[in-house]
């Protein structure tokens, strides 16, 4: 706190972006129309914590004057600090999904983002988004799967997103980029040297077998890229879609499921999302007993939200499609020195479903 001709001014918390600093919040939370009156006051750190790419901070706000229903608390996330400018840290991306896609989505899917900015000289970046630690929460802690109750609130809210931007006539215009198949081939052949330093590293850990489908996989990939290419039956995905980044309401509040952590989101075939969420992170006996009910809410949210002409067989097919190709999934972790608590169990899971799923027909 700090006094100037005796009008008392409160500083930005040490550390922090100037977003957080009390003229900067009321000016965002004005243009977000939740606070009229009022000006913020005070700003104090509640809690921080690391994830494994990014860095938490829940806000506390004071005001002077009547705040109205202005939050009393707020998110900032910006870059932790091991990732900060490596190619695992998004930050330009996901602020790029809040600032400009977000707001064109329906209310109660994506917590409300106040302010967002990325610094192209710096690499620093910020969003300062909705705090929904009072009503909201994760239906396990990592890495335990949800109930089933809990899985199919989940994917509703999944399918929800999916259908908002299902063929939407602006994907790659206003909304997202396509790959192009040179973007495509080029991707693959950058893969496909992760790939070669990963099977060594690994040696014998990885199976004969699983070295002929990853080398299948990569001569196929043109063919394979096709169902993308054809960019029907295509949204805007997750590309992170695990249960973990799905916030549920908590026991005796009614309100929506929200999908937070946007870092991965792109253009794809829409069961990119569901691959990753069943099949890089659960294991063959929960994935089995939930699967096949969850595929069918998800075909049946999208009916009822006015996605047309998908059939449960072409979902049934997109979703195979999508779990084979999820075997890149750990070798690019890897690639972003993920650590292997995270990459080697996905790639146990992601094995195990390609074959209970018969995936390898598709090559």
């Amino acid at each position: 706190m700090a006094r100037d001709r005796g009008i008392v001014t409160f500083m930005t918390p040490p550390q922090l972006p100037e977003v957080v600093e009390p003229g900067r919040l009321t000016a965002a939370l004005r243009r977000g129309g939740v606070l009229d009156a009022g000006a913020v006051r005070e700003v104090k750190v509640l809690h921080q914590r690391d994830t494994v790419v990014s860095h938490i901070v829940r806000l506390g706000l004071r005001y002077v004057g009547d705040p109205g229903g202005a939050p009393q608390s707020l998110i900032l996330k910006t870059a932790q600090a091991a990732f900060s400018r490596t190619p695992a840290d998004r930050g330009e991306h996901e602020v790029a999904f809040y600032t400009q896609f977000a707001p064109y989505m329906p209310p109660g899917l994506v917590p409300r983002c106040f302010d967002g900015h990325f610094d192209e000289a710096s690499g620093a970046w910020h969003l300062l988004l909705e705090d929904l630690t009072d009503s909201h929460e994760l239906a396990t802690v990592p890495t335990l799967p949800p109930s089933r109750h809990q899985a199919m609130a989940i994917v509703t809210a999944l399918a929800r997103m999916h259908a908002v931007w299902w063929d939407h006539p602006n994907l790659g215009e206003t909304f997202g980029t396509w790959a192009s198949p040179e973007d495509s081939a080029a991707r693959m052949e950058t893969f496909a040297g992760h790939y070669d330093r990963f099977a060594d590293q690994l040696g014998d850990r990885l199976s004969e077998e699983r070295r002929i489908l990853y080398r299948r996989l990569i001569e196929q990939s043109a063919r394979l890229s096709q169902r993308y290419h054809s960019r029907r039956h295509v949204s805007i995905a997750h590309g992170d879609a695990h249960t973990w980044n799905f916030l549920l309401p908590r026991a005796g509040i009614v309100d929506t499921v929200r999908i937070f952590d946007f870092d991965l989101w792109g253009i794809n075939v829409p069961t990119s999302d569901l691959a990753y969420m069943m099949a890089i992170q659960w294991y063959p006996e929960r994935r089995q007993a939930l699967e096949r009910a969850l595929l069918n809410r998800y075909h049946e949210t999208l009916l009822a939200h006015g996605v047309a002409g998908y059939t449960r067989g072409a979902l049934d097919q997109d979703y195979r499609w999508s779990v084979l190709w999820h075997i890149t999934k750990p070798v690019w972790q890897w690639s972003i020195n993920l650590p292997p608590g995270i990459w080697w169990n996905n790639l146990e899971r992601v094995m195990m479903a390609v074959e209970d799923l018969g995936c390898e027909e598709l090559l």
